[in-house]
């Protein structure tokens, strides 16, 4: 438990995250912070889970932007 204090991720689902992600930005404007086609096309969580589970890089960029907006607050 140590070692991840200063995780900012540790405890969060994928889930969570995007859900406070779309709160916070809304579809529109993470489409636009990251570009990929279930923020853009349709967007619904269970679509883009499915596709951020597959996809490490893009994943990767929605746990930067989470990590952003949580050191914006």
């Amino acid at each position: 438990m140590e070692e991840q204090k200063n995780n900012p991720l540790h405890g969060r689902t994928l889930e969570m995250i995007l859900v406070q992600l779309v709160d916070y930005y809304g579809w529109e404007e993470l489409g636009y912070k990251i570009n990929i086609n279930s923020f853009n096309n349709n967007p619904s969580i269970k679509s883009s889970l499915k596709f951020l589970r597959k996809t490490p890089w893009a994943r990767q960029k929605v746990e930067d932007l989470y990590i952003r907006m949580i050191n914006r607050r």
